[in-house]
């Protein structure tokens, strides 16, 4: 401030200086002439570094401006040290603004940011995804006015959101179960988050599926062992009748026997993702176990071929192996009718897979049934399947042993004229 004053005391003494000098030599009209001149200089000098902020303030080129001397020197070097300070905070903010929206958008929830108008104020993509919305289109439009459901409307309305809102709707990726709920924030927002759940409400839905069935499963044989025995009690029966009860016991407690057994076996495989250990299994051993079981179920009743166009090693586990290969061949001995056939072969493909093939001439599989075959309890005909001891387990047992030795299987059948069970398992698993 002292610097400034001084160099204005300064500039009016030289102004009077020069005027009192030319008042003594040219009058006074130069004189007054003189002095204006010498005050104009400093005004001329401000206008031209004005008029040059000026230029570079519209350009946004303030700190790059070159800085001029004397007085000005000062005034512009702070200023451009707090523009550089100021756009350095805004590239600060930006960033972590940046930062904020790809969190947001690499979050696997829909988030929705509402004001306190219930409009859109922002949307990740999964939120658009979920709800058909285009942040771009609908941003200040309100969220009631593109979400019509009356369930989510009597949500947002009655602004009691400590309890979740479950919403069932159909979107381009099919039924989509969302969970939805809106959490208070700032000044009367609310941010609006959206769970997919779909996979939730399938694995809940299979659970229910799953004790239901296993509990018709039980009750028949059941309620036919109670049957049995109350007849047993209360009738004084010859030996023949009781003996023939007993053995219709025997088969129902088998049959519940057989369920339980593959109940655990199932259990086992889901709890156990690791891929199966590289154990060396001889598909020689493997088919004669697997002929002399099937001759012993079919009791002579089918034409039964077993063969293996190579002697060749499998590595897995030898007992998951036994029990997809043979829930395989029984499943082909129990829906063949009798005087059918039944051809089960090994064989390594060209491209040195190994595949386990068997193939049956009995009735044969309608195309809809054939992508829920390896449902648990999914039965294309319950009552057939009963009759024959089927617990509705195999194939599901099937297919767990297959991912576990990463292997497929690959189902073909024509109504009127049998199937084909093929487990194809890589070549990595398979040793000459």
């Amino acid at each position: 401030m002292l610097s400034a004053l001084s160099r204005f005391f300064f500039i009016v003494c030289l102004a009077f200086i020069a005027a009192y000098i030319a008042l003594i030599n040219w009058g006074q009209i130069v004189a007054i002439a003189s002095g204006i001149a010498i005050l104009a200089i400093p005004l001329v000098y401000s206008y031209i570094n004005l008029a040059r902020l000026r230029k570079y303030v519209l350009a946004d080129s303030v700190e790059s401006m070159p800085l001029p001397s004397g007085f000005w020197e000062e005034v512009f070097f702070r200023l451009q040290r707090l523009v550089r300070n100021l756009k350095q905070q805004v590239r600060v903010i930006e960033q972590q603004h940046d930062r904020f929206i790809e969190a947001f958008q690499a979050s696997p929830n829909g988030i929705v940011m509402l004001d306190d108008q219930d409009q859109i104020e922002w949307c990740n993509a999964i939120a658009e995804r979920f709800f058909g919305l285009n942040f771009k289109r609908d941003a200040m439009q309100r969220i009631n006015f593109l979400i019509r459901r009356p369930e989510f409307v009597q949500y947002l309305n009655r602004r009691q959101f400590e309890e979740p809102l479950l919403l069932e709707r159909m979107s381009s990726d099919g039924n989509l179960s969302l969970m939805l709920q809106a959490f208070p924030f700032g000044d009367k927002r609310h941010l609006l988050l959206i769970q997919d759940v779909t996979d939730l409400q399938k694995a809940d839905a299979m659970r229910r599926d799953f004790v239901a069935n296993v509990s018709h499963e039980m009750r028949t044989p059941i309620t036919v062992l109670m049957g049995f025995l109350e007849t047993v009690q209360s009738l004084d029966l010859e030996k023949s009748q009781r003996d023939q009860y007993f053995d219709m016991m025997m088969s129902q407690a088998q049959r519940m026997k057989s369920l339980v057994e593959d109940l655990l076996t199932l259990a086992n495989l889901e709890s156990n993702t690791l891929p199966a250990p590289m154990q060396a299994v001889q598909i020689t051993t493997m088919m004669a176990l697997l002929k002399n079981d099937a001759e012993a179920l079919s009791q002579g009743r089918h034409a039964l071929n077993f063969e293996s166009t190579t002697s060749c090693t499998l590595l897995g586990d030898e007992r998951e192996l036994l029990s997809a290969f043979s829930n395989l061949v029984s499943n082909a001995i129990r829906y063949t009718p009798d005087i059918g056939s039944i051809n089960a072969s090994w064989s390594v493909n060209p491209q040195g897979q190994g595949e386990f093939s068997v193939t049956d001439t009995g009735p044969g599989i309608s195309p809809e049934h054939l992508p829920r075959l390896t449902e648990r309890f999914y039965r294309v005909d319950r009552s057939r399947s009963r009759d024959t001891g089927g617990t509705g387990l195999g194939l599901a047992i099937v297919k767990h042993i297959a991912s576990r030795h990463q292997a497929q299987l690959i189902i073909e059948s024509t109504p009127g004229r049998g199937s084909t069970f093929i487990l194809r398992f890589p070549k990595e698993r398979v040793s000459e």
